[in-house]
């Protein structure tokens, strides 16, 4: 292909990436750097002839705007809403650390401060939600395929139902079922012989709550790739091995999982954004007391009368970094089996 007809052919989804993806993120990083000016403050006194002078402090709404208007990216405070409290808090980890004698109270410590927190809770939700579906989603790929060809269609319309489901809405559905009122919470006192048992006062709980719904949401999506992957498995690979004497197992290991192993690298790839940026069902379940996710925390930062865009543009550049972070091993992965091929 000529370098002129790349380049025309290339354009249109670069313009589009430029402007709909490097723009923003250049946008945030200028927020997260700058903060609004305060208010301009000044003393005014006031005299009545039976009070006598009284001076209060008002705010000065012409010279406000005035240095609004004249700056207005706001002043310069570089890298400090990165490391305030509310963020990595660098101060209260230094204190943690010369205070604690111990793993345990250190990260004790840490839990305490609302973005480790939430931090702390993402990861949680990724490092079991990620794993589960691309087990859940292959396994339901391998038993779908191995149905007749007339239950198939019936077997992947049920199979797609989660995937189909308003995130929110699917959420809502399970939230209800969890409820001590819900099946699924009546089930539950039932099975522990407690009936004030409810879900939804757990922190534990309420984690197993969303991680479930994690996977339950997912793992159609996962089902969807892996059986489209099935339907390329090359019949002569299996028939050999089935000579060879090999039992079901051995031929999902030795066969179909190499087979589909770069489908399994890009379900990770999408599986590690998306539950990075978990949020529907903390909204959904209600459940921002026992749990919150790096997306929550931004949530909480844009929303009511007192906006604190800075600080939500600061925990939007620490979640990119927290992705890029989390996907360079399976890049670097992918990047060497390319070189590899090539």
């Amino acid at each position: 292909m000529r370098h002129s007809t790349f380049f025309w052919f290339f354009l249109p989804t670069a313009a589009a990436m430029i402007l709909f993806i490097a723009l923003p993120i250049v946008s945030v990083v200028f927020q997260s750097i700058y903060a609004p000016h305060p208010a301009v403050l000044v003393e005014v006194e006031t005299c009545t002839p039976l009070v006598g002078c009284t001076t209060e402090t008002a705010v000065d709404q012409d010279a406000t705007r005035q240095l609004r208007e004249s700056q207005p990216l706001g002043r310069f405070v570089g890298l400090d809403i990165f490391l305030d409290r509310g963020h990595l808090a660098t101060g209260e980890m230094g204190e943690a650390w010369v205070d604690t004698d111990s793993w345990g109270a250190f990260f004790n410590r840490l839990s305490n401060l609302p973005f480790y927190r939430a931090m702390g809770f993402t990861l949680t939700f990724i490092i079991f939600v990620t794993p589960f579906v691309i087990l859940l989603g292959l396994l339901i790929a391998l038993a779908v395929n191995a149905l007749h060809q007339s239950l198939r269609g019936l077997a992947i319309f049920f199979s797609l139902l989660p995937f189909v489901v308003t995130p929110i809405i699917g959420g809502l559905v399970l939230y209800w079922m969890i409820d001590s009122r819900g099946i699924l919470g009546k089930a539950i006192q039932w099975l522990v012989a407690d009936p004030d048992l409810s879900l939804k006062a757990s922190t534990g709980l309420m984690w197993i709550a969303l991680i479930v719904w994690g996977i339950w949401h997912a793992a159609p999506f996962a089902f969807v790739i892996f059986y489209a992957g099935l339907q390329t498995l090359p019949k002569d690979q299996i028939e050999a091995a089935q000579i060879d004497g090999a039992t079901r197992f051995q031929q999902v290991r030795y066969v179909i999982v190499p087979h589909l192993l770069p489908l399994i690298t890009f379900v990770t790839l999408i599986q590690l954004m998306d539950n990075f940026k978990v949020f529907e069902p903390i909204i959904a379940f209600q459940a921002a007391a026992h749990a919150q996710s790096l997306s929550y925390f931004i949530y909480n930062d844009l929303q009511g009368e007192t906006r604190q865009l800075s600080s939500a543009a600061s925990t939007s550049v620490l979640t990119i970094l927290g992705v890029a972070i989390l996907l360079s091993p399976v890049l670097v992965r992918t990047w060497r089996d390319f070189k590899g091929k090539m």
